[in-house]
């Protein structure tokens, strides 16, 4: 099958159309560098209710729960290790920065296990009541998140070595945002590996195509999709640990606030595709950052603007899922 590579080229060339704008080469490339790695935390955060709908058909609008869950647990981890926070150290900062990640990921994994068998499972197949139940169970936990951390934000510095930038003649690229980069990357990379080369990844997309025959085979799908939903809230929870880094603090609202990206992320991807999902994000991230710094009043609407743009475009967003 012929690869579609226009979607793609759009990101380079939103950034060539934004250096005329932009003026200054130097800060061009500094909200590049912002760009993307704010993107990339998007997709992030995107990628798992991607999975979730994309091979379950599921309108997960509780979405951003996981992703506060996620920011929320991984603050309680840093603040309680903050000595090795403010160290001047790289490997006392990962061991801080590295195991409050992983809680994060671990917590919004079982509460997304939880969250598929109470509250999504009786409404698979039924769209309208699964938007209705799952953006009742994000009211539901945001609330929760104030009775158990508070109602006050949580003011997250983040540790030593990644404070600063590295300056690149006169350009300055914080160091956090290259972090972010590598992260989503990678996300990226395992995601596509696992889906397009594993047998795990055959499974599941036979799955969504034909249950009935791999049941028959022998094969538990539906504990492989339960796994899906799982790895889906794991993902978040990451993303909402990185964002939580990102803005230096995490309120209850942190989850519901990114859901709005995160919708617009893969909608103009195209329902389920991770691919799209991808290059949305980079998009959004983008434009972002371009339109902030180039007109500050419309930056606000810039993520609709984009979204409208790109559905006048390709109504079914950039990639498609074929079944849909």
């Amino acid at each position: 099958m012929k690869k579609d590579w226009l979607p793609l080229l759009l990101i380079p060339a939103v950034a060539v159309v934004a250096l005329p704008l932009v003026g200054s080469p130097t800060s061009w490339v500094t909200l590049t560098a912002a760009g993307l790695a704010m993107g990339l935390m998007i997709f992030v955060m995107a990628s798992g209710l991607t999975l979730t709908f994309g091979l379950m058909d599921v309108l997960n609008f509780g979405h951003g729960a996981f992703i506060a869950v996620g920011a929320f647990v991984a603050a309680s981890v840093m603040l309680a290790l903050s000595p090795w926070m403010t160290v001047d150290s790289l490997w006392l900062n990962l061991a801080a920065v590295g195991p409050a990640v992983l809680a994060a990921m671990v917590v919004s994994g079982v509460l997304g296990w939880g969250f598929e068998r109470v509250i999504v499972r009786p409404v698979y197949g039924q769209h309208l009541r699964q938007i209705l139940v799952t953006t009742g169970g994000l009211i539901v936990a945001e609330q929760l998140l104030k009775v158990i951390w508070g109602p006050d934000q949580i003011t997250l510095a983040r540790p030593t070595a990644l404070r600063g930038a590295f300056l690149l003649g006169d350009v300055a690229i914080e160091k956090y945002r290259v972090l972010a980069v590598i992260v989503g990357l990678v996300v990226f990379a395992a995601l596509a590996i696992t889906l397009n080369r594993t047998r795990i990844g055959l499974l599941i997309r036979a799955g969504v195509e034909n249950g009935e025959m791999v049941e028959a085979l022998g094969y538990r799908i539906r504990r492989l999709f339960v796994g899906v939903f799982v790895a889906g809230s794991a993902l978040a929870g990451l993303g909402g640990a990185m964002w939580g880094l990102y803005q230096e603090t995490v309120t209850a609202a942190i989850g519901a606030q990114v859901a709005v990206l995160v919708f617009i992320v893969i909608i103009i991807g195209g329902l389920g595709s991770v691919g799209g999902c991808f290059v949305g994000a980079l998009l959004v991230g983008l434009s972002a950052n371009y339109i902030g710094f180039i007109a500050p009043k419309v930056a606000l609407g810039s993520n609709i603007l984009l979204m409208a743009l790109i559905l006048l475009w390709r109504p079914q967003g950039l990639y498609p899922v074929a079944k849909r």
